[in-house]
């Protein structure tokens, strides 16, 4: 993991546990459906990290096929991991 990958998944903690907590200090309110989307957004970062944002940023340019394009990415650096020469 990356010290960037890192920091987005620390920043979806921070987002997840402080969205639980201003809906558990609504005490049963309505109002706490309100901070649920923030809640898995932290969730989703947590998990996916980087790889999120670079998908969100790649979507925002209007990249239609965004999913089969970072795919395509990976997979070029995996082939090009193998296709060195071992010394």
């Amino acid at each position: 993991m990356t010290r960037r990958d890192i920091l987005w998944r620390v920043v979806g903690i921070v987002l997840s546990v402080g969205a639980c907590g201003v809906a558990v200090a609504m005490d049963g309110s309505a109002l706490a459906m309100l901070v649920f989307p923030i809640a898995l957004l932290g969730l989703t970062l947590t998990i996916n990290g980087k790889r999120m944002v670079v998908a969100l940023r790649a979507e925002r340019r209007g990249h239609g096929h965004t999913a089969e394009v970072i795919h395509a990415v990976r997979l070029r650096r995996h082939r090009r991991r193998f296709d060195q020469p071992h010394l």
